[in-house]
């Protein structure tokens, strides 16, 4: 049998296209940061509608990308996503990564991102964004451990 895609013509047709994909949670998540909240069996019908941005919805204040290990993810979460969150018109970007224990935090200037800066062990966090946090890149990635 021949599947195709479809092609939508207006941007309101894509969204009310039901593919029928459906999720599914398996065993109860591990919750390592206990002052976030955990996807549960109740946010699934949620969370299985589009997650799409409308054209006038506005973006988010600030994007958290957590690097994902390996070579293929690391280039997506440093470049790729850099991208997107630029297009999407993001105004503050930060990439977090475990592995290098760095946080860097860029800001969007125009319509490109600069970095503020590339912070690590005892530096403290320095948002434009939320300049009242108080908060070191140590103490970050001890509420990981």
């Amino acid at each position: 049998m021949l599947t195709t895609k479809p092609r939508f013509q207006t941007f309101e047709e894509y969204l009310q296209y039901d593919d029928n994909l459906e999720l599914e949670v398996r065993g109860e998540p591990k919750n390592r940061y206990p002052d976030l909240t955990i996807i549960r069996e109740e946010h699934i019908q949620q969370l299985s509608k589009r997650n799409t941005l409308r054209l006038f919805m506005s973006p988010p204040l600030l994007v958290i990308e957590v690097v994902s290990p390996g070579e293929i993810q690391r280039e997506r979460d440093y470049i790729a996503k850099r991208i997107q969150y630029q297009d999407c018109r993001i105004p503050e970007y930060w990439i977090v990564d475990p592995q290098r224990q760095t946080i860097s935090i860029l800001q969007l200037t125009g319509d490109s991102y600069k970095e503020v800066g590339n912070f690590s062990q005892d530096d403290l966090i320095k948002s434009p964004m939320f300049q009242e946090l108080r908060l070191t890149v140590s103490e970050v990635f001890q509420l990981t451990s």
